[in-house]
């Protein structure tokens, strides 16, 4: 992962009693940042997209979790904690890499992959757990198989409710098949061992 930024460092060694915050910026399910003002808390809104590309870097180099789960911003000496729509990363499809996080690197290498009973697909690579961004999911979907033929539509369906159990779907990627496991949406946050709503101690 890229590394936290210098001048970052120093400033947290200059003020460390920095409170924390929380509730103001979120991840949505599509990877976009978003800045929650307290109209956006009170409301339970998802917030006002960040689109200024410094800031953007520099939050995506500085994101990173603590021992409990919750995912932050350093920024400068504060932590800035996350609230996550969906997982800690969010993934894309890329022409080059096949897929990237939406903090710009690739994820060259899925050990595992998901489809939750939303039909999202979601793969794992190392510590990095990644939610594909639901517009590229239909680009994904010829690449599931049930044996050696393309799944559709309706062998998925009844293998994500558990009617076709025998089926055992695959995703093909990078040359490899990965078995397609099944997962609840609002589980991911227990078996992947991240919070969702940081709250403070």
């Amino acid at each position: 992962m890229v590394a936290m930024d210098e001048i970052v460092k120093q400033a947290m060694a200059k003020w460390p009693n920095v409170p924390h915050c929380y509730g103001w910026l979120a991840l949505d399910a599509r990877g976009n940042w978003r800045m929650r003002d307290e109209r956006a808390q009170a409301l339970q809104l998802p917030g006002d997209k960040i689109t200024n590309p410094a800031l953007l870097a520099f939050i995506n180099r500085n994101y990173m979790h603590d021992d409990k789960g919750r995912w932050y911003f350093q920024n400068g000496p504060q932590r800035v904690y996350v609230n996550l729509e969906a997982t800690p990363y969010i993934a894309r499809t890329d022409p080059v890499h096949g897929f990237i996080i939406h903090t710009g690197e690739p994820l060259s290498t899925i050990e595992s992959a998901w489809m939750t009973d939303e039909g999202q697909l979601l793969f794992q690579s190392g510590e990095i757990v990644a939610l594909l961004d639901d517009r590229d999911t239909a680009s994904c979907l010829p690449h599931v198989r049930i044996g050696d033929a393309l799944a559709d539509d309706e062998q998925l369906l009844a293998w994500m409710d558990g009617s076709l159990p025998e089926a055992e779907p695959t995703l093909e990627h990078a040359g490899r098949r990965l078995k397609l496991e099944r997962i609840a949406r609002n589980e991911l946050s227990a078996r992947f061992s991240f919070t969702a709503s940081p709250q403070p101690d």
